[in-house]
């Protein structure tokens, strides 16, 4: 048995049009007409259960033909459909209309319009179900199928869990109609050019008490005012660029629908994305809240806390919790349990280095210093745990073995099965040494040792960076193979160099453990043909035996991990070739951005460019997806060269904007106290709203 995101998800329907809306802890999916249909993986899901398994719309016992599908927002989608003109009729005269909202639930606005010049009369029914399955199993295919009881009252429809009568749903709906266990029916009349329509509201219960159901806009609890108050509280960014604004604005919204709140501290933390993945994870919450900060560093320290309360205290082989550890997941369903071991799963190698890389990097951009400071002590945990846990072996790296035959067998960001394998395909054995996770322990050294060194302890300080050196000239000598040009993806168990050659590189330059007389020979192997597909980098290079372009993590094209190189490439500006392929898979990512509708998917697949002149869709891809949502943003701060240090008052920018860019422009970025506007092109920046004390460097 594996645990919960150990690899891709199950199709939601075979592969046709699937329409996902998501707001914080609940997500929809439905086909194009707005239907739920049982027996796929569609549903409406609320804290990591499905609460509806059938919402299905019919007109005189027939469903509606489809016309459109219009999305406002993540959480709210229109569907328009007509009704099927009698036989021999060449036109409809009926139009459908499904306004629909999520939140604390849903809530759906069915109109139903006549276009005729004679009244006509119908039939609409809503068939509903319920099944309660926990998200674990919907995603991995395997539900039980234990059902609901149906209750029919005057005015409400309740569906209960049978395994859990404190969880139900209770719809209600206006229009009088009649409700049965399972239906909804209107017998309804509409006069020539008019129309009819019905408010239908599903809430959820959890332990026998409704969610906190709220649609009206101005209701600080609805999503559209959450919405509105999130983009009137971030900076805002605009590009000239063809297709970029777009993609921009597409960004801003998505991430705010994947936000989290915590009610305990007033405090959002961004979850990793819809529809599988809609809890706080670990690496994934913390890489795009780095990507973010440009955005809202707000995030940033709300996902330091929320990882920060549930750091682990002790040994639990079972959920893989160590002392000083950073979550991997966290969960509410009924099945957590069953699946991780608990409702939080602990099997990650990177989160606890990235957690310290993070919060020196909130430092940076200004966030406050009492808030910081109050995280100090689980910094300084994590950093224990490195050194204690993480490298258990001794041999001066971080590794990762599984407690457990439950646990994930990768615990990197590529972690499914066969993600770490040498290039004649055998797979890798444990304890395995990734060789990004080195370069996180590289920087989260280094940013702790920032910390340190800010609040006077020097001696702190000097030993953080004395360990960090000696971890980069350890790994170059560990790691480099001479023969590729590059660094190897891992060392196994036997501490012998996992040679296929991958994507991770583009991290190891991210975080600057690569030294300067390497990184020329590197740069060069990353934008080879085998790498760079023409949309991005695939994950692993076409030469090695498990390449596959429609593989998970063995061949496709992540958003995220391009945006990361780029970030590398620009971080090594000065050694020749870097703007050059940073420039280049920049502008093949954003214009397979712009094919998927301006909304990059978790992955897609990494077939060449001139192969098939077009990106190809992973069918299981999550989208909205927070760090590859995140991963324009990160793209457009690394050609800004944009390096802010509050505490010291400077703020240091190296434009590299390419052509295609056009005007960038950043409103409104909060830099602790300060408010700037920074409008760039090409190599040139213009900032207004720079305190008179700060130093401005140009690169």
């Amino acid at each position: 048995m594996t645990v919960f995101n150990a690899g891709p998800p199950t199709p939601i329907d075979g592969g046709t049009g699937v329409v996902t809306l998501v707001e914080a802890s609940t997500f929809c999916l439905s086909d194009q007409l707005g239907d739920i249909h049982p027996g796929t993986a569609q549903g409406l899901f609320y804290r990591d259960a499905r609460v509806l398994t059938r919402w299905e719309l019919r007109l005189d016992g027939q469903p509606p033909e489809q016309l459109s599908v219009v999305l406002r927002d993540p959480f709210r989608a229109r569907f328009v459909a007509r009704k099927p003109p009698p036989h021999g009729v060449a036109d409809a005269t009926v139009l459908v209309q499904r306004r629909r909202m999520i939140g604390e639930g849903m809530r759906e606005v069915v109109t139903v319009q006549n276009l005729g010049d004679e009244d006509t009369a119908m039939t609409v029914t809503l068939d509903v179900d319920a099944d309660f399955a926990d998200l674990f199993a919907v995603k991995e295919g395997r539900v039980s199928g234990h059902g609901c009881e149906l209750t029919a009252t005057a005015d409400t429809l309740r569906l209960t869990d049978r395994t859990d009568p404190g969880r139900e749903v209770a719809i209600q709906a206006d229009g009088e109609p009649a409700i049965q266990p399972g239906t909804l029916l209107w017998h309804i009349v509409i006069p020539r050019r008019g129309c009819w329509h019905t408010v239908i509201q599903c809430r959820p219960v959890i332990g026998h008490r409704a969610a906190p159901m709220s649609f009206d806009e101005g209701d600080e609890d609805s999503p559209a005012y959450k919405i509105r108050r999130w983009r009137a509280t971030t900076t805002s960014l605009t590009a000239s660029g063809a297709g970029l604004n777009a993609i921009l604005q597409r960004t801003e919204s998505d991430l705010g629908a994947l936000r989290l709140d915590d009610p305990s501290d007033g405090t959002s933390y961004v979850a990793a994305g819809a529809p599988w993945f809609m809890a706080l994870f670990g690496r994934d919450s913390l890489l795009t809240s780095w990507m973010a900060l440009v955005l809202d560093s707000d995030l940033a320290l709300g996902t330091l806390r929320q990882l920060a309360k549930l750091q682990g205290t002790q040994d639990n082989p079972v959920t893989e919790e160590e002392p000083g550890r950073i979550m991997h997941e966290r969960r509410y369903g009924p099945g957590s349990d069953r699946v991780l071991g608990g409702s939080v799963y602990y099997g990650t190698v990177d989160a606890t280095p990235l957690f310290v890389m993070l919060l020196a990097e909130c430092r940076r951009w200004g966030v406050d210093a009492t808030a910081l400071a109050a995280l100090l002590p689980a910094a300084d945990a994590a950093l224990a745990w490195i050194d204690d846990y993480g490298d258990s072996d001794g041999d001066g790296f971080v590794e990762y073995r599984r407690k457990t035959d439950r646990g994930l067998a990768n615990q990197g960001w590529k972690d499914s099965w066969d993600a770490i394998a040498f290039a004649d395909g055998r797979l890798a054995e444990p304890p395995i040494a990734l060789c990004e996770v080195q370069g996180y322990v590289h920087a989260a050294w280094l940013g702790r040792a920032e910390l340190a060194e800010s609040a006077g302890d020097t001696a702190t300080a000097a030993r953080l960076r004395a360990q960090a050196e000696a971890l980069r000239a350890r790994f170059d000598e560990a790691f480099w193979i001479p023969r590729h040009g590059c660094y190897a993806l891992a060392l196994d168990g036997s501490k012998r160099q996992v040679d296929a050659v991958a994507s991770n590189n583009g991290h190891c330059l991210w975080t600057g453990i690569v030294p300067d007389e390497r990184a020329e020979e590197l740069i060069a192997r990353l934008g080879a043909a085998d790498l760079d597909s023409g949309f991005g980098l695939r994950t692993l290079s076409s030469t090695v035996r498990r390449f596959n372009p429609m593989g998970y993590h063995t061949g496709s094209v992540w958003p995220h991990d391009t945006a990361i190189t780029v970030a590398g490439l620009l971080r090594y500006a000065h050694v020749p070739g870097a703007t050059e392929l940073a420039e280049r898979l920049a502008g093949g990512l954003l214009e397979a951005i712009l094919e998927f509708g301006a909304r990059p998917p978790e992955l897609f697949c990494g077939f060449g460019r001139a192969e098939l002149h077009m990106p190809v869709p992973y069918p299981t891809s999550c989208s909205p997806q927070a760090w590859a949502s995140a991963a324009p943003l990160l793209l457009m701060r690394s050609f800004l060269g944009l390096l802010p240090d509050v505490p010291a008052r400077t703020l240091t920018i190296a434009p590299r904007l390419p052509e295609r860019a056009g005007t960038v422009r950043l409103t409104d970025l909060r830099l602790g106290p300060a408010t700037v506007t920074i409008e760039a092109s090409g190599r040139e920046a213009s900032i207004q709203g720079l305190p008179a004390e700060w130093q401005l460097n140009r690169l």
